[in-house]
């Protein structure tokens, strides 16, 4: 068998998330809601140590749930997600009122969140491990993706 070709290995995830667009033109100003899904894509080798409780693996999927898991899935999921340029007073005020506000230095649209995932989630990776695309779906019918482009 020859453990040096490289394969891809993904994880999916689910999460709750509500978040308005600071500016948008449309009804996504407003506060609201997605169960969003996060498909998470590494690639590397095949462990081929015949020793090694991985034999065979490019990652344990159990590692990379772990990683995705405590970055990504454990900050987001059932918090408000808003800009941090909203106006000061809502700012304070939602901070009073609720546990899980999330402040980024970004709107949160999906494209940016990933990019923001993306840096998150490959300081965590193995040195052998290579992020290589993600999929965050919000609706049904829409989704953004990121790929590796090296």
């Amino acid at each position: 068998m020859n453990y040096q070709k490289n394969i891809r290995i993904t994880k999916a995830f689910r999460f709750e998330m509500a978040h308005a667009l600071k500016g948008y033109d449309g009804l996504c100003r407003n506060i609201h809601g997605h169960t969003y899904e996060l498909m998470v894509t590494v690639l590397g080798k095949p462990i081929s140590d015949e020793n090694s409780p991985k034999l065979g693996m490019v990652m344990d999927f159990g590692d990379l749930k772990k990683i995705v898991k405590e970055v990504i899935v454990d900050k987001h999921d059932h918090a408000l997600v808003l800009y941090n340029k909203m106006p000061e007073r809502l700012l304070s005020e939602l901070n009073h009122n609720f546990e899980r506000v999330v402040l980024k230095d970004y709107n949160p649209t999906s494209e940016l969140m990933l990019l923001d995932f993306a840096e998150a989630i490959q300081k965590h990776l193995p040195e052998n491990i290579t992020l290589k695309h993600m999929l965050l779906r919000e609706t049904t019918t829409s989704f953004a993706e990121w790929f590796d482009e090296g």
